[in-house]
């Protein structure tokens, strides 16, 4: 079935205003909405005042006005009759204006309640505390609403409705109508956006399809003129879908074709080193493991090692839960580098973390043979003049830091490998900050926050991923509870019976000093209650990231040898701290923190052989925080997590904020469209495969888009 010509997409404005023919021709401007780049005030009925509102809206372009997807469809094809709606569903509902009331129960509370009537049945909509919505209805006029039915005072009743003011029944362009509901602004009504939308939209009818047809046909997608149409006018919720769904590919697509091509370019483009892979320092590393590697680290190794082996530069992401054993993995790597006579470069977000690791990992580079130094903005000046001659000159093999590894001074022999761990507290100039400081690096990057599939295959798509699920010790596991501040006493108790028992435990704040403007408790003013009033007989410390570097330091160790009790922290323990001894945790407020972040701080506790408790205390009275929580406590599945802090957050800006440069998504879902992402990704690295540079001429139109989506990234698929 054809898509609606131009003439009918007209047809359904329902607008008296004549069309205006535009100076440019229609092939013209349709290659020129291709290119997003004629501004909105070209498009017919754009005159200065719509064009400032839509600009309210982010619409700068007539690209940016095809782009205004809506929100949702009213479907007037299947209207039910009002008697045959139900309470607890979702429904469009039409009928005519019956009556309109204003209501002011309590001083501070106006209802407005709106009657609709159908000849079956009445429903009521219900606006709170806006009486001026009554100044909208017309008794007599026929109106759809949308939302969800509830009973109410055996009323069915809306509560702050979608409405759509609708034409008489008798009017042929209203039958059968699926309404598209797009965002609006003040200044502008739905109505003139319809008209200015479709205007766009029918200039668009000539728009010349990226996609080969080929590639459309083998994955059975429409063509962009009729994804345009009926994403914004369809004549069936399906025809929508069909355009939906064609859009949504060509988001992704454009994400992965540029992760593909920038990926070959970094792999495939640059000369690396191939390194040597079954040397001593090596088998030494292996014969100094005090256990047996899980099955999932033997892979992960295999496939970091595999991958240095190549002439060509590593570009991997190691992603594993929270006690999986990464740094292990990356030790591999270490060794091998120093097997190859290079150096290897590992950079922590924060000082704690980084010394973590010196202490840990340095035991097993001493057994091996591999030299290595610890350098963070701590480092006194004497020591690093020697650290950094000793760089020079190569003689260090390993050096672990923080920022501090990025300083202009630093500078070494050979550096191969660049490992930077919990990746995403780094900005991507950070990490090539980092690479640059050898000749086409090998980088492996690590995190412990698990990423749901389709978030990892987007954000990550130029990178190889290597994942971790099982722990290399069978841990005792964490047992999660939620309560209220003022039922808390239980978790003190376990507190007080964990130090009996010889362990130690963690109280987390969200903040450092008390705030006038946030209830959270501050872990200043907390580590002072605790230590009086609820703790008195246990030794309490206190650590935060304001706290000077050297006292950071000196009260991690001094909890690490058993000497402070309670721990009273900020997030600055969230990453990596490992404190096997420690077994209890208490996060204050936790409906502060998110999903993640929570997942962080609970793998802090049940680390070794015994079992661990965390105690959620919060007042959370909001529905979504409940939720967030009651997932927290009923799984310890990171990847679970993940997945369920997607759905419940929204992917919202993620990938702007996140990597590259990548611009959001408008209308494909992370959450929804995990068949896309995966058919795009497929597609993009077979087109990259067979023309790695898109030059041949049925790929041309995709070079372009791609181009134009990625135009402040672009230099990035050839930095390195």
């Amino acid at each position: 079935m054809q898509g609606p010509t131009p003439s009918a997409v007209r047809s359904i404005l329902w607008a008296s205003a004549p069309l205006v023919v535009s100076p440019l021709t229609l092939h013209d401007k349709a290659e020129r909405l291709a290119a997003h780049d004629l501004p909105v005030v070209a498009g017919r009925f754009v005159d200065g005042a719509r064009a400032d509102a839509l600009s309210r809206l982010g619409i700068r372009t007539l690209g940016d006005l095809l782009r205004h997807y809506p929100s949702r469809y009213l479907d007037l094809s299947e209207i039910k009759a009002l008697s045959q709606v139900h309470a607890g569903t979702e429904a469009t509902v039409v009928g005519r204006v019956h009556e309109v009331k204003v209501k002011k129960p309590k001083p501070r509370l106006t209802i407005t309640e709106v009657a609709i009537v159908d000849g079956s049945g009445v429903l009521i909509g219900v606006w709170f505390n806006q009486p001026w919505v009554q100044q909208r209805f017309v008794q007599g006029e026929r109106v759809a609403f949308a939302g969800k039915v509830e009973i109410d005072f055996g009323l069915k009743r809306i509560k702050t409705p979608f409405v759509e003011k609708l034409p008489d029944e008798d009017e042929p362009r209203a039958a059968g109508r699926v309404l598209p509901v797009h965002g609006t602004t003040d200044g502008l009504s739905t109505g003139w956006l319809r008209r200015l939308i479709a205007a766009a939209v029918d200039d668009a009818a000539d728009v010349p399809d990226h996609l080969p047809a080929q590639l459309r046909m083998d994955r059975g997608l429409v063509d962009l003129a009729t994804a345009l149409t009926d994403v914004h006018f369809p004549q069936s919720l399906s025809r929508a879908d069909a355009a939906r769904r064609r859009l949504a590919y060509d988001e992704l697509l454009m994400v992965q074709l540029y992760m593909a091509m920038r990926r070959y370019a970094l792999t495939r483009e640059q000369a690396g080193v191939a390194h040597v892979i079954d040397g001593p320092a090596l088998s030494a590393l292996r014969a100094a493991i005090p256990f047996v590697l899980t099955d999932d680290q033997k892979r992960s190794s295999n496939e970091v090692l595999v991958d240095m082996a190549e002439p060509r530069p590593m570009n991997r992401l190691l992603l594993g839960d929270v006690g999986t054993g990464k740094t292990l993995v990356a030790a591999h790597a270490m060794a091998a580098v120093a097997d190859t006579g290079a150096q290897t470069a590992m950079m922590a977000p924060t000082e704690v973390l980084a010394v973590q690791y010196a202490e840990k990992v340095g035991p097993l580079m001493d057994a091996s043979g591999i030299s290595w130094r610890l350098l963070t903005g701590a480092t006194p000046a004497v020591e690093r003049r020697a650290i950094l001659s000793a760089l020079a000159d190569g003689e260090v093999h390993v050096l672990f830091g923080t920022h501090a590894l990025l300083e202009q001074g630093v500078a070494f022999k050979r550096l191969t490998l660049a490992i930077v761990d919990e990746q995403h507290r780094f900005g991507v100039n950070q990490r090539l900050g980092l690479r640059a400081k050898g000749v086409s690096a090998d980088l492996l990057v690590m995190t412990a926050t698990p990423i749901p599939r389709s978030l990892a295959l987007t954000l990550y798509g130029d990178l190889a991923t290597s994942y971790l699920r099982t722990r290399p010790h069978a841990a005792a596991g964490v047992t999660t509870r939620l309560v209220k501040p003022h039922t808390a006493t239980p978790a003190h108790q376990a507190v007080r019976a964990a130090v009996k028992d010889g362990r130690q435990a963690y109280v987390v704040c969200a903040l450092v000093d008390e705030s006038n403007t946030a209830q959270a408790k501050a872990a200043t003013r907390e580590a002072e209650r605790l230590r009086n009033e609820v703790f008195p007989n246990l030794r309490v410390g206190l650590l935060t990231g304001r706290m000077r570097s050297a006292d950071k330091i000196a009260v991690m160790r001094e909890f690490r040898e058993g000497t402070i009790d309670v721990l009273v922290a900020t997030t600055v323990i969230e990453v990596g701290v490992d404190v096997p001894n420690a077994t209890v945790m208490i996060i204050e407020d936790a409906d502060r923190f998110g999903l993640a972040q929570l997942h962080q701080l609970r793998g802090r506790v049940g680390r070794g052989e015994y079992p661990g408790e965390v105690w959620l205390v919060s007042e959370a009275c909001s529905a979504e925080a409940r939720e967030r929580l009651s997932v927290l406590v009923s799984t310890s599945d990171g990847f679970a997590l993940a997945e369920a802090d997607l759905r419940l957050r929204g992917e919202g800006q993620v990938l702007g904020d996140r990597q590259h440069g990548i611009p959001d998504l408008t209308i494909a879902s992370l959450i929804e469209d995990l068949d896309l992402v995966e058919m795009a990704r497929v597609d993009a690295f077979a087109l990259v495969s067979d023309d790695p540079h898109l030059r041949q001429p049925v790929h041309a139109p995709l070079l372009r888009q791609v181009r134009r989506t990625f135009t402040e990234a672009w230099e990035w698929v050839s930095s390195g």
